[in-house]
């Protein structure tokens, strides 16, 4: 989750939240490439979950990445409970659970997006090593239960955990027991996000069948090969899932700022401390329903920034747009994540084609997929076939994206190599979560704990 901001300047209207988004827009040159990975922390003895305190948690982690590169600490009320690099340029945080992720720089190439996660990787190793710690990198807690999963302690998460039950089945869960890999992506203009928007709404379904790799809860088969996506069919609707009304041909700014408007709101932040919100949207924040609740009881940017964070839609728009479909993977994902995406809406060719190709899809269609991947993942019928027939032709409009970017490394490779751990999911024709369950009943001898050796950073 993003960390957190303050920005002072007072809200009055909604063209002033338009006019954030708006912002965002950049032009070819300056798009950039953000690549955000969580991962469950561990310990080898006993792969038990790793509390916050003590001195081999969480917060010892923090405190030896912070030595090691001299980032700064992100603090709550005490706590450090995150690190980012003085020029912003990255951030380490926690999630409710303790998962442990990156939130990369903004970069040019799939190539610097390896080495950062390369780089990062090594140096949590560096620290976490002597500790007895090591990361698992799969979309959803393995063995743990809910009660036996940590609790981090930021301020955002206590309001979440007592809000979440009220609103969906399956927000603790999300919060404690998911990981994910992100990608947040640029966009030049309204129409350029409309049409990015769409095409990756239209497409996250497939991102989550591909990716799929959380078949087990509690220390046997859950029955799905993506938990974590079954997990957000019932989180909290109001601000998650997929979006109707970004699937209409005049989608723009304004629309998403009138959806978000009016979801309950979390919190808001005044001198360090958060006050629960929970019970007001932020439509009737501006209208004054704080004010008397609230010191300076009235919005600011800061607080519509921190608001646009805590919504979940399968794409959220904030100033960039952010792809959120897939679960958590091992070291090959964090890079294949970023480079499917970048293939298909980075280039003008392949976004021109994979809007030929999702031109017919309407929002009942994308939604009969997302409801039925998380048990079937690229299995799933679609048209006269399956999610496997499309996602050939979906990475090889990708690959065509990402050959034409033409962004080589030095030995004078291009970034298409990045998607190779998706072409093998289709031609092998099962996925990651498919390939545990198989080792689960002949090799692991229906024991979970071989899977963290196998799966682990």
């Amino acid at each position: 989750m993003a960390r957190d901001t303050t920005d002072f300047r007072p809200v009055e209207t909604v063209d002033e939240l338009v006019a954030h988004l708006a912002e965002g827009c950049k032009p070819r040159e300056k798009w950039r490439i953000g690549t955000e990975h969580e991962k469950f922390p561990f310990y080898v003895d006993g792969h038990a979950p790793v509390p916050y305190g003590g001195e081999r948690g969480i917060r010892a982690l923090l405190e030896g990445m912070q030595r090691i590169l001299g980032w700064d600490p992100i603090m709550d009320d005490g706590r450090i409970i995150g690190l980012v690099e003085p020029t912003g340029q990255g951030a380490i945080s926690l999630e409710p659970g303790g998962q442990f992720e990156l939130s990369g720089a903004p970069l040019e190439t799939i190539h610097q997006t390896c080495r950062e996660g390369n780089a990062h990787l090594a140096q949590l190793r560096e620290i976490a090593e002597p500790l007895g710690i090591r990361f698992l990198g799969l979309g959803g807690s393995p063995k743990w239960t809910l009660a036996e999963t940590p609790k981090m302690p930021k301020s955002r998460y206590e309001i979440m955990t007592r809000y979440m039950p009220k609103v969906g089945t399956h927000g603790l869960d999300m919060m404690y027991r998911t990981c994910t890999i992100q990608v947040n992506l640029d966009f030049s203009s309204e129409a350029d996000m409309r049409r990015k928007m769409q095409v990756s709404l239209k497409l996250q379904p497939l991102a989550t069948a591909l990716f799929a790799n959380s078949p087990f809860t509690e220390g046997r088969p859950n029955g799905l090969l993506s938990w974590r996506a079954e997990i957000w069919r019932d989180t909290d609707n109001q601000r998650a899932g997929l979006l109707p009304f970004c699937f209409s041909s005049e989608f723009g700014f304004v629309d998403y700022v009138e959806w978000a408007l009016d979801v309950p709101m979390y919190f808001v932040i005044r001198d360090g401390r958060y006050h629960d919100c929970t019970h007001v949207t932020f439509r009737q924040f501006m209208a004054g329903a704080l004010r008397n609740s609230v010191p300076d009881g009235l919005p600011t940017m800061g607080d519509w920034a921190n608001h646009l964070s805590t919504l979940f839609p399968d794409v959220r728009l904030k100033r960039f747009l952010e792809m959120r479909g897939a679960d958590g993977g091992p070291w090959r994902r964090i890079c294949a994540l970023p480079a499917f995406w970048v293939g298909l809406l980075y280039d003008e060719q392949a976004l021109d084609a994979a809007e030929a190709l999702t031109a017919g899809w309407t929002y009942e269609d994308v939604r009969a997929m997302r409801d039925a991947v998380p048990r079937e993942a690229i299995h799933t019928r679609f048209g006269t076939g399956t999610l496997r027939d499309v996602a050939r032709e979906v990475l090889a409009i990708s690959r065509l994206g990402l050959r034409n970017r033409g962004r080589k490394n030095r030995d004078g490779y291009d970034e298409s190599g990045f998607i190779a751990p998706l072409d093998e999911v289709v031609a092998r024709g099962t996925t990651s979560a498919e390939e545990m369950l198989a080792a689960y009943y002949t090799r692991w001898g229906d024991s979970i704990e071989p899977v963290f050796l196998e799966y682990a950073y």
